[in-house]
């Protein structure tokens, strides 16, 4: 498998012999106002271009997944440029119903034993936050890719950690686990995504998989940054098992 980190949660995989692109983030730097009640708020959203061109991105890609639909992981930008006739997956029928609203034509729900082109594609808990904040927060999901000539690849979304999570690594056994792992808050309601803390929870609970860490510097309300979570894993031990990709950067397994 190849995994390219491109921007925030946006990710191009390929995965036996198919490319999927996760969470398509794709606005001009600046085009969108920064979230409310957060740092940063004389910056606009995204932080920063993507690494390659729009065209490029798309180019080959056989499938689109969206975990939720939060404009930095699904923007208006995405809804007027993605092909409408790709297969995309969605976490829930009222996400693929929006979806067919903005003319996606073969949108498909994730379930637990979804299959693409012979890859299991299998939907996944998460917990957008902690308390309260999650009423506001919503839905997610993530996603385990399985298929007999690859790795099990475990893409958490946007999850902080709590007990689904290691119920999830204890079922699948991923061997490389992709965490969304900006530590993203609010002024108020804590993390909503994996902080430092979190990740390494992650590793204690996968010991053996290696981590990539994503969805960091891209969006206005991130707080913790590449070379903060580089620096903890060196102090913590498992620097080794770590990945923290630049935008563009990309890992082969």
């Amino acid at each position: 498998m190849k995994i390219e980190q491109i921007r925030n949660a946006t990710l191009r995989i390929q995965y036996a012999g198919k490319h999927f692109l996760v969470d398509p983030f794709l606005g001009d730097k600046g085009s969108y106002p920064p979230f409310p009640n957060s740092a940063r708020q004389d910056q606009n959203n995204p932080l920063s271009e993507l690494p390659v061109s729009k065209v490029q991105l798309v180019e080959g890609i056989d499938a689109l997944i969206i975990t939720h639909l939060h404009m930095d992981h699904y923007d208006e930008a995405a809804k007027e440029f993605l092909p409408k006739h790709l297969p995309l997956f969605s976490q829930n029928e009222e996400d693929a119903q929006v979806l067919r609203n903005d003319g996606f034509t073969n949108v498909n729900v994730l379930g637990e034993d979804t299959s693409f082109e012979g890859i299991s594609l299998i939907k996944t808990q998460g917990e957008h936050g902690r308390g309260e904040i999650l009423k506001m927060a919503g839905l997610v999901c993530g996603v385990v890719f399985k298929h007999e000539d690859e790795k099990t690849l475990y893409v958490a979304g946007d999850t902080v950690w709590y007990a689904g999570v290691q119920q999830e690594i204890d079922a699948h056994q991923p061997e490389v686990i992709v965490l969304n792992a900006g530590d993203n808050q609010f002024l108020e309601g804590g993390s909503l995504v994996m902080g430092k803390e979190d990740v390494l929870q992650t590793h204690k609970a996968a010991p053996q998989a290696t981590l990539i860490a994503s969805h960091m510097e891209a969006v206005n309300h991130w707080t913790l940054s590449r070379e903060e979570l580089k620096t903890f894993a060196a102090e913590q031990g498992f620097s080794d098992k770590l990945h923290v990709p630049q935008d563009g950067e990309a890992f082969e397994f």
